[in-house]
């Protein structure tokens, strides 16, 4: 069965891509810690990072630093987050978080009221700010 993250990417469930290429994608989470909260998802289901291929993971890695300067660009934080976590779905994938202090990482405190058009509004400006990085 396929992963909610590869539903996401082939279309059966709703997402706000800011990134998609033939290796992967990157859309805004439903519960961002902070604003512009975005995963880095490989097409390929992939459960643990350790068992990626190389050459993926780097280019996961890339697509999450260009977007992460977007974030920069964006948002003004002091530092963008990286997270690698796995536990909450079993299918690889990276938190890019802007942030400015390390409580900003903590999962607790996800923002579950985070509204549709909060959420439109940081992927049209993270996509604009993407289209002027490249």
């Amino acid at each position: 069965m396929a992963t909610i993250f590869t539903r996401i990417i082939d279309g059966e469930l709703p997402g706000r891509f800011v990134w998609q290429d033939d290796r992967c994608a990157a859309f805004l989470t439903i519960e961002p810690l902070r604003p512009g909260h975005t995963l880095v998802v490989p097409r390929e289901e992939v459960d643990h990072w350790t068992d990626a291929d190389p050459g993926l993971l780097a280019h996961l890695t890339t697509v999450a630093q260009t977007i992460g300067r977007a974030q920069i660009a964006v948002f003004e934080p002091s530092r963008i987050g990286v997270i690698i976590a796995g536990l909450e779905v079993p299918h690889l994938h990276i938190h890019v978080v802007p942030i400015d202090q390390m409580g900003d990482l903590n999962f607790a405190n996800v923002n579950r009221d985070v509204t549709g058009p909060e959420l439109d509004d940081a992927q049209q400006r993270l996509v604009e700010a993407l289209e002027r990085l490249n």
